[in-house]
């Protein structure tokens, strides 16, 4: 892997330009996680905006900024959101309505947005809080989740109530030149990732990170889904892209080696696999093998995530004949290994 730029990242209020026409653009998040990447497409007289920032002041105001400088006051004519969580989609109904334009998103992820938001569709805090006990997080960590406010709607104060639809393999055209739509599926519903041929240019959003693997998790409303079996077949797709491709991720560094950064993402994955198989050598449950996974402490915030991405991996063994799944006392979840057998070896197949 190379990063073209180094270490250099475009500074609050500023824009980097890393192909033609492709402004990158930083915006503040409120998490350990800091920053989102966010791209501006010139488009004509005006701009293409690819995802849009955690909503609040900080973010508002660095948009105002950069309308006022950088993007020399032209009018932002399309707004394009990868997925619907809240750092990509929070100001997208400030945008679309400022500027009297679109919200761009596949249908998948405007609905999951909508459901979130209302709490609808088995998305709903105590829908969360019922599968994690089957998991057997403890009745601490879940008072957290119960007495956490709605977090959701304060990254994504509204959603829009109309949009455009994207599709997989749908051809947009931006300032003359032809994006394509990759769908890819597992960190979310149905995330919109955007490559363009003439530029060798992918917005991968959250699908392809440089350093971070990116969080794949189960959630309440599917709750023995398999998304990392599908993000997995989506990197797989993503690997026959051009190898010096220049890659625009949503948090880190541009980089280009999509291939390499791919195939170590698939190792990354094996190993966890091969680890939860050791781990359930006994019935273990999902709260019980996060330290498997995630060595370091966590706080309770941190918990929830764990709990998905664990409940991700596990479900992957079981769906494929690895681990077997019982319910147990107090109707909680156990896994245990059925018979030895290489995870590295079922990925690369």
């Amino acid at each position: 892997m190379r990063y073209p730029f180094g270490q250099r990242v475009p500074g609050p209020g500023e824009v980097m330009e890393v192909a033609e026409g492709v402004l990158w653009v930083r915006m503040p998040l409120p998490f350990a996680l800091d920053h989102i990447n966010l791209w501006v497409l010139r488009d004509g007289d005006g701009w293409t905006v690819v995802d849009c920032g955690y909503a609040g002041e900080a973010t508002q105001g660095a948009w105002e900024a950069l309308l006022r400088g950088p993007l020399q006051g032209r009018p932002v004519c399309r707004v394009i959101v990868t997925h619907y969580h809240p750092d990509h989609l929070g100001m997208a109904s400030w945008l679309t309505r400022r500027f009297g334009v679109e919200l761009w998103m596949t249908q998948a992820e405007y609905l999951t947005a909508h459901a979130v938001w209302d709490g609808r569709a088995g998305l709903g805090k105590e829908a969360l809080v019922a599968l994690y006990r089957r998991h057997g997080l403890d009745e601490e960590r879940l008072r957290h989740l119960t007495l956490k406010g709605e977090t959701y709607r304060r990254g994504v104060p509204e959603v829009p109530v109309t949009y455009r639809r994207l599709m997989d393999g749908e051809a947009i055209r931006i300032d003359g030149r032809q994006w394509i739509v990759h769908v890819g599926y597992g960190h979310a519903p149905e995330h919109a990732a955007l490559y363009c041929e003439s530029l060798n240019a992918f917005v991968s959003g959250d699908m392809v990170l440089p350093r971070i693997s990116t969080n794949v998790s189960v959630w309440s409303n599917e709750p023995e889904g398999d998304p990392l079996g599908f993000y997995l077949e989506s990197l797989a797709r993503y690997r026959a892209l051009p190898q010096d491709t220049w890659v625009l991720p949503s948090h880190g560094l541009v980089f280009t080696g999509l291939r390499e950064r791919i195939d170590a993402l698939y190792r990354h994955h094996a190993e966890r696999l091969e680890a939860l198989r050791a781990a359930c050598a006994e019935p273990r449950t999902v709260a019980e093998v996060i330290p498997v996974l995630f060595r370091r402490p966590l706080d309770a915030h941190q918990s929830f995530f764990a709990m998905g991405e664990a409940l991700a991996h596990l479900n992957y063994l079981w769906r494929r004949g690895e681990v077997e799944r019982s319910l147990g006392p107090h109707g909680v979840y156990r896994f245990w290994a059925r018979a030895p057998q290489s995870s590295e070896a079922r990925l690369a197949g």
